[in-house]
């Protein structure tokens, strides 16, 4: 899925939210770079690979190489003391999918400014919510007969959801081999390695740095090691907005799960926004 212009003010705004975070002391001179970095624009990138060229450079003023890493362990430690409740209304591999997509509210951008508050509805509300996209009779049907899956993660405190849901396929494949995917380097809230072992998603599957320190997964840009496993899959789960944004145009077996938290997005997929999407990758079926 390409950049659109509606894009713009997005990534922007989401530079100046992080490099106040980060207390950032020069702004003007992180600014100036980021908007010359932006007037070379090319319209066949994605959102996120706009995006990560601008992490790098607050990263770089900030002398910081993970500005989110508090906030990334208090979501995942909280939701890791927690994941008892959850538990007991997670029964059916369904039910791991609904949660596994309502724990991607878990999101730093700037359209979604109000996370905490999210969290406590959503999750209040999870047994009464609906899939507005529902392919999860067929995402089941491919995992009971696959050999192998890679699980491409998102976002901190979401990735022990995605630990459950490993959890629910391992019961219904014993025998699959589970690949679970992260970034190479921090971006923002994005799972990388540390966060995957902090939460122990190593005891249901193999996890695979992605090699790339962008949101989502531009396929040129990772790892061979990646790579292979990508292409050796037979099905491909992908967590979030950046990876339904970076791999929507790959001919390949791929269930996208997210909740959808942007009108651009919405209107790429045909729905509305803060819908729960469990939709097999179109490309997949041509």
């Amino acid at each position: 899925m390409k950049i659109k212009e509606e894009c713009l003010s997005c990534l922007v705004r989401q530079a100046v939210r992080t490099a106040k975070l980060t207390k950032v002391e020069n702004r003007e001179d992180l600014y100036r770079e980021i908007f010359a970095q932006m007037s070379w624009l090319d319209s066949s990138w994605t959102s996120p690979e706009v995006a990560g060229a601008n992490y790098r450079l607050i990263k770089r003023y900030a002398g910081c190489d993970d500005p989110y890493r508090d906030t990334k362990e208090y979501y995942n430690r909280f939701f890791l003391d927690n994941m008892g409740i959850y538990e007991e209304r997670i029964h059916l591999i369904e039910d791991a999918v609904k949660y596994a997509i309502i724990a991607n509210i878990i999101d730093f951008s700037p359209a979604h400014s109000n996370v905490d508050e999210d969290i406590r509805r959503f999750f209040s509300e999870a047994d009464s919510l609906a899939f507005t996209i529902n392919d999860v009779d067929a995402l089941i049907a491919d995992i009971r007969k696959a050999g192998s899956i890679l699980y491409i993660g998102d976002n901190c405190g979401e990735i022990c959801f995605d630990k459950l849901l490993i959890q629910r396929i391992k019961d219904l494949n014993p025998q699959c081999r589970i690949s679970f995917g992260v970034r190479g380097a921090a971006v923002m809230n994005d799972n990388t390695e540390e966060d995957a072992y902090f939460v122990g998603m190593n005891a249901y599957a193999d996890i695979i740095s992605n090699g790339d320190d962008l949101q989502g997964t531009v396929l040129s840009r990772t790892s061979p090691a990646f790579q292979e496993i990508y292409r050796n899959a037979d099905v491909v789960i992908a967590k979030g907005q950046a990876n339904y944004e970076t791999l929507s145009e790959e001919e390949k077996n791929i269930y996208f799960l997210l909740m959808v938290k942007c009108r651009v997005i919405a209107e790429d997929i045909g729905v509305r926004e803060k819908s729960l999407v469990c939709m097999r990758n179109r490309r997949s079926l041509q």
